[in-house]
């Protein structure tokens, strides 16, 4: 039998599958299709301080395998979040959960970590500091080094659990903000967020998107996501969680190798929303195909 399980900045997991955030929600919805406690955990959707409506719509465009989104972080708050969310999660999850945060500011994402970080259910922290689709911090933060790591060091000196730095692929040198934010104390790096990318009505002669632009994900980003896992993977000594354009087992393995300790599934699951259910029983035999007896000893095996 094949041994799914994987280590990622101390926190155990039956195997390395993570429902990415902004793809899942609090895992509510996806509790109906199939039992999500076979997942290794998920990323629930990205919390800011105060709620947020999000960016007009419309906020989805669709592309050759991909797509473009511009939800723009609409959330309920993280007060909500810690008073109704995470208590009604306990009803159907029974594992460790990963909590996303984003925020405007310094002081932003350093409030809303230092509550979540009080939780029981949470287990990681993951900080948000690369998404592109909102108007000032978001990305802003994880496109200078010097930033990046400001954020980093004020959330870790406020916080007990370990905290894994969610970075932006809209840099030019994705391995020096990286290895700011391991100076600077994270735990852990997970990347690639989305590429920036635009449609355009060629009828109406206007974007797609009430936003403009957005954040390309899916099958499409696959390999610059691979690439950037294998940089860091190696300029870097703390893990690293895989994301961008997963959708198979084998892509899970792939990214693995690159040096991905755990891989987190995004796109995927607004297509098909057994994605990860499937992923998960597909691995096995994917493993025991190329001869792989624990999955956790092919990370970062590619030199």
């Amino acid at each position: 039998m094949v041994d799914l399980s994987v280590d990622f900045c101390g926190m155990h997991m039956d195997n390395p599958i993570v429902p990415a955030s902004g793809t899942f929600g609090f895992g509510n919805e996806f509790k109906d299709f199939y039992d999500i406690n076979i997942l290794g955990s998920f990323s629930f959707k990205g919390t800011t301080k105060e709620a947020r409506f999000g960016n007009p719509t419309p906020r989805i465009a669709e592309c050759k395998n991909g797509m473009i989104n511009a939800v723009g972080l609409q959330n309920p708050g993280v007060h909500h979040v810690i008073d109704y969310e995470l208590p009604e999660m306990k009803k159907y999850f029974n594992k460790k959960v990963i909590a996303n945060v984003s925020g405007f500011s310094v002081d932003d994402y350093v409030y809303s970590c230092e509550l979540l970080d009080r939780e029981e259910q949470v287990g990681l922290l993951e900080v948000n500091i690369s998404c592109p689709n909102v108007h000032g911090g978001g990305m802003s933060f994880g496109t200078e080094s010097e930033c990046a790591a400001q954020v980093t060091k004020a959330v870790k000196l406020h916080t007990k659990k370990p905290v894994v730095i969610k970075l932006s692929p809209n840099v030019t040198d994705i391995v020096a903000v990286a290895k700011a934010c391991e100076q600077a104390g994270a735990d852990g790096i997970c990347l690639i967020n989305t590429l920036l990318g635009m449609r355009i009505d060629t009828k109406k002669r206007a974007p797609v998107i009430a936003n403009k632009m957005g954040g390309f994900s899916g099958d499409a980003v696959f390999p610059v996501a691979v690439r950037m896992v294998y940089q860091v993977s190696k300029a870097c000594s703390v893990p690293v969680m895989g994301c961008g354009g997963v959708s198979s087992a084998g892509d899970v393995i792939e990214m693995m190798m690159a040096g991905a300790s755990a891989v987190q599934v995004g796109a995927a699951n607004l297509v098909n929303p057994y994605a990860c259910k499937e992923i998960i029983e597909a691995l096995p035999d994917e493993c025991m195909r190329l001869g792989i007896n624990k999955i956790s000893d092919i990370i970062g095996v590619v030199d």
